[in-house]
């Protein structure tokens, strides 16, 4: 089974964000799937996905300081830099990062470890809203009698 899907994520300010549940959301035949794979990607070139820790948000604050730390802004030089001084750095940040994410899925759930989350990294100050392509590829579970649905047509 193929199911594609877009997700409009809302703007979000500066930094890293768990968005699981809002894919999750996304989804609803997710808890049908044996097993297959989500295929996550942003279709943006200033923020970026991946998957981390999703119990402690000072990781998702620890993050941000080290981008910023590896990735300065109004460096010397920069020649992209006619939309903002956050822009070129975002555009770094979001290569490094990459913009998507392959995870696979097992009895209907993604199988993410227990402290793994996805993250919307933003990079931009004011990014505005983002848009994912969310693409579920698997097997279905198998089908069970209390899924059988009655046609009346159909001799017994």
């Amino acid at each position: 089974m193929w199911f594609q899907t877009s997700l409009r994520l809302s703007s979000r300010p500066r930094g890293f964000h768990l968005i699981t549940e809002d894919v999750i959301a996304a989804l609803p035949m997710l808890s049908d799937m044996r097993h297959g794979l989500l295929h996550v990607f942003i279709q943006h070139t200033s923020a970026s996905l991946t998957i981390n820790e999703n119990a402690d948000p000072t990781v998702r604050e620890d993050f941000e300081s080290h981008f910023n730390q590896m990735v300065p802004e109004n460096a010397p030089y920069y020649r992209h830099t006619y939309e903002g001084s956050d822009d070129m750095p975002a555009h770094l940040k979001a290569s490094l990062l990459g913009p998507s994410l392959t995870i696979p899925v097992s009895e209907g759930r993604l199988a993410l470890g227990t402290w793994q989350g996805i993250y919307l990294c933003e990079h931009r100050d004011h990014g505005g809203a983002r848009q994912l392509m969310l693409t579920l590829n698997g097997e279905r579970q198998r089908w069970r009698p209390e899924q059988q649905t009655l046609d009346p047509y159909r001799r017994r």
